[in-house]
């Protein structure tokens, strides 16, 4: 009750932040007032004059911006790092999925998470794995169970189950899955989906165990469909998955409230050049949506999503996360305050972080030395089933294809786009290596390697020749994890990720300048496609829950039917 007396002006508060323009997420209005700061929490908005007064000569102020489902490791570096790039453009809250390193660590990759985001000038909830492996059909570094993942459920910092992609799973109600969303209502916790292309019944089916969100949405359609189901839907823009432009045009006065941003997986250099979720606000904006309204969705809709206490707009008991911003048009983010206390400034941040020990989530690949008799494609005939990758989209076709057959194998062809795709299982040494085809990557004299391979993170490798791919993979194995490109039997360059095959030990922008060097690489000397990401991409093939053709250390696998099929 102490603050009280800060709010009717019996003592002069810490901070004012004065002649602000503020976003205000309830009255859905911009009021002229200053804003008076106590011990991290705003307890004032009027006229007021504190210990210390920010003149802000009229910017506007929004609350702290919230993402809803984001993958850290996406990023390539720790959370310190994430949060030194984050948090100078607004984001003060995430809710991170640690599934891409509980794949590869179990238990202890959701320690390393849970541990290494604390004392951080950015609130890191987390939901805990729903799948882990993703599906049955890969082989991941690790399986978690619904007794595994109860050891977390009361953590303070964990608000339920994350991305459920098991509809199978769910329909089916298999056991392992039913366990863990059991486990999650039980504790009265929140269920987060993940369920692309999925309507009618089926959707019925799927939201009826528990599940509120999703993210996955690619049409107006799919999104309407689910918001009148009582869904939330996460509108996302990420480095290879950009959906905004396309759903924003179904977010009207009568359904925006259902609906918030997240990024979900987005690269380093991606984050550093177009910013984070203030970049979803800037896109709603360019595309006409009501500046007001982008921001409840990145503020106020996800904390009503999650019933996230206090944060999420600028009122009285609120926590002053608060992002101060030149206009509403350009919306560019000038300063940010955290907890009341100045952390980011013209897109720096301005605090330190410290590491964490990782010993228990380095050393993660374990794979003997690939050759050509592993890489060998046996067909029959010359009529192949083939990847289509489409432009900026997981998403991918089934396609079928003539090809170069000799003495009852594969045979690259140069004039032809079609290449060879491969995941080596990287965790147990189990020697399991699946084999595919992939059009449209446009990869010319070279192969490209990489560990982060959603979900399970085997090795995959996309090329055009056995020496480069092998060479490439080789690598990986050297620099215990990572990206890397090889051309004409040559390392044109690689990027070490150790902690878990998904993270640099370095900081953000050493991360950032290497792949961005990759990246060019990758374009202008083996010819990649500019409309993929090529690194993106590439993780993304070893996913079997997107649709509709994918491929684990397994085989080749046809996601609508769910089934491994011949090449």
């Amino acid at each position: 009750m102490g603050l009280i007396d800060y709010s009717i002006k019996n003592k002069k508060s810490e901070l004012v932040l004065k002649n602000a323009n503020i976003v205000n997420v309830f009255s859905h209005e911009i009021v002229k007032a200053d804003v008076a700061i106590q011990k991290g929490i705003i307890v004032g908005i009027g006229s007021y004059d504190g210990i210390k007064n920010i003149d802000l000569n009229g910017k506007y102020i929004t609350p702290g911006f919230i993402d809803p489902h984001v993958h850290i490791e996406s990023s390539m570096v720790s959370p310190a790092e994430f949060a030194k790039a984050i948090v100078p453009m607004g984001t003060t809250t995430i809710i991170t999925d640690p599934h891409e390193i509980a794949n590869v660590c179990g238990l202890e990759g959701i320690e390393y998470i849970l541990k290494s985001s604390e004392e951080l000038p950015l609130c890191v909830y987390s939901m805990l794995p729903s799948c882990v492996p993703a599906t049955d059909f890969e082989n991941s570094g690790a399986r978690l169970e619904a007794k595994d993942l109860e050891k977390y459920i009361n953590h303070e910092r964990i608000l339920g189950l994350g991305e459920m992609m098991n509809y199978p799973g769910v329909i089916n109600q298999d056991k392992i899955v039913t366990d863990k969303l059991e486990l999650a209502k039980r504790y009265k916790k929140y269920i987060d989906g993940h369920i692309p292309n999925i309507s009618n019944e089926g959707l019925n089916g799927y939201i009826l165990s528990g599940i509120s969100t999703d993210h996955e949405c690619s049409t107006v359609e799919e999104m309407i469909e689910k918001i009148s189901l009582g869904m939330y839907v996460m509108i996302r823009e990420g480095s290879a998955a950009r959906n905004l432009e396309t759903l924003i045009k179904g977010v009207n006065i009568n359904n925006y409230q259902r609906c918030l941003f997240c990024t979900d997986d987005k690269h380093p250099q991606d984050i550093l050049k177009n910013g984070h979720i203030d970049n979803n606000i800037r896109l709603a904006i360019k595309n006409n949506i009501d500046p007001i309204i982008a921001i409840k969705m990145a503020t106020i809709n996800v904390a009503n999503c999650y019933n996230l206490q206090n944060i999420g707009a600028i009122a009285p008991g609120y926590i002053a996360d608060i992002v101060v911003v030149d206009n509403l048009e350009e919306f560019n983010v000038l300063e940010v305050y955290k907890d009341g206390k100045l952390v980011g400034k013209d897109k720096k941040a301005l605090f330190e972080t410290r590491e964490i020990e990782n010993s228990n989530v380095t050393n993660t690949v374990n794979i003997d030395k690939l050759t050509k008799e592993d890489l060998k494609i046996n067909l029959e005939k010359d009529i192949a089933n083939v990847i289509g990758l489409l432009p900026h989209n997981l998403v991918t076709e089934k396609l079928i294809r003539k090809v170069d057959v000799e003495n009852g194998v594969f045979k690259f062809n140069q004039n032809v786009d079609i290449l060879k795709l491969v995941v080596i299982e990287r965790h147990t040494n189990k020697k399991n290596i699946g084999l595919g085809l992939v059009e449209n990557f446009k990869l010319k004299n070279g192969a490209i390697a990489s560990t982060v391979a959603h979900d399970s993170h085997n090795i995959i490798v996309v090329g055009d020749n056995d020496e480069d791919i092998i060479n490439a993979v080789d690598e990986i194995k050297k620099i215990g994890g990572g990206l890397s490109i090889s051309s004409n039997n040559e390392i044109l360059g690689s990027l070490s990720l150790p902690i878990a095959g998904l993270m640099s030990d370095k900081d953000i922008n050493h991360v950032s300048e290497n792949l961005e060097n990759m990246l060019s690489i990758a374009y202008e000397k083996l010819n990649v496609s500019k409309d993929i990401e090529p690194f993106m991409t590439l993780a993304f093939l070893a996913l079997p829950v997107i649709p509709h053709i994918k491929i684990t250390d397994k085989g080749l696998f046809d996601v609508d039917n769910f089934k491994f099929i011949e090449i």
